[in-house]
């Protein structure tokens, strides 16, 4: 009988919903819409309904599974009590008990937990990915935002009250640029997707560089694969743009080294499409920035996880992580 675990992915807009075996193959998935009406006992139902469906249909392809256990992951998720705590773009308020409302519906699954979706990331990277035989790493997640998982002795850290993590918010430019979170100079409002726009737009304002393709877009027009694909043609903007970003990025990941001393850091998400545009520059900052005994030590390396279904197989496999308790 092929063991399977279901992941459930819950962002802002969409909630994507997956059955996954044992190799970390997405066997059947769907999503939903993440509603606005901030509803959770509805939102629950709907869930859950949509998870019957999809075990339903991986049945139905694969006759002989068993559901080991339910993964979720979410913004602001906590661990330690199965909730997920004030997210800023969800329209669920306050603390919302996630894990207690599910396991209503599946009170026969054990192994049902939730974390936030970069731990998510990094237990899928541990389980299926190129961490498998690692004990000691970190997992930065690129995107909108910059989120972290730590894994240390082969557990991820969750911390005092399940939020220890936030590689992200470092702070690299004493105030500097607004973040997202209100405080200024961190590491997320220089290395995510939304800050290298901002970076575009310095230079372009810098260089008064109006030959430049990134200056045909506005602010909300411009995407870091228009960065990438300017970059690619030999745009001097957009080149600089890759060097700033893993310039910050590396300096982040050295303070990241001195406090943990990992094997590895890994990076995923969007960005990590650019290759060596954003790997070479962070690389050379990390060495930069690191202390002589940690120097040439620390791999930077690529998830392995699909980008597609990372998030799902990364949610998935926090179920797996939860039978070997």
């Amino acid at each position: 009988m092929k063991k399977v675990s279901v992941g459930v992915d819950i962002g802002g807009t969409n909630t994507a919903i997956g059955v996954v075996d044992e190799l970390g193959h997405v066997l059947t998935k769907d999503s939903i819409s993440t509603p606005s009406h901030g509803d959770i006992n509805v939102y629950i139902d709907d869930l859950a309904a949509a998870i019957n469906k999809l075990i339903t249909n991986a049945k139905f392809m694969n006759e002989d599974i068993e559901i080991v256990g339910i993964g979720v992951g979410a913004p602001n998720g906590n661990y330690y009590s199965g909730t997920i705590e004030f997210a800023p773009n969800l329209s669920f308020k306050g603390v919302v008990p996630v894990v207690r409302l599910l396991r209503g519906h599946f009170p026969n699954i054990e192994a049902l937990a939730l974390t936030n979706d970069a731990n998510a990331a990094a237990i899928g990277e541990m389980i299926y990915g190129g961490a498998k035989d690692m004990k000691n790493f970190v997992m930065y997640t690129l995107g909108t935002g910059v989120g972290s998982g730590v894994v240390v002795n082969g557990d991820l850290v969750y911390g005092h009250d399940g939020f220890a993590g936030e590689c992200g918010h470092t702070t690299l430019v004493p105030n500097g640029r607004n973040c997202g979170c209100g405080a200024k100079g961190h590491l997320e409002a220089y290395c995510s997707a939304p800050g290298m726009k901002r970076t575009a737009f310095e230079l372009l304002a810098k260089y008064n560089a109006v030959d430049s393709p990134l200056a045909k877009h506005s602010f909300n027009e411009l995407t870091s694969k228009m960065i990438y694909d300017a970059a690619v043609a030999g745009d001097e903007v957009a080149l600089e743009v890759f060097k700033i970003t893993g310039h910050y990025l590396g300096q982040g990941i050295a303070d990241t080294v001195h406090h943990l001393s990992p094997e590895a850091i890994f990076l995923f998400g969007g960005p990590l499409a650019a290759g060596d545009l954003i790997l070479n520059p962070t690389k050379e900052s990390i060495e930069e920035h690191l202390l002589p005994i940690f120097k040439n030590k620390i791999k930077l390396l690529p998830s392995q996880l699909s980008e597609g279904d990372a998030a799902i197989v990364g949610a998935s496999a926090l179920a797996w992580k939860e039978l070997e308790k």
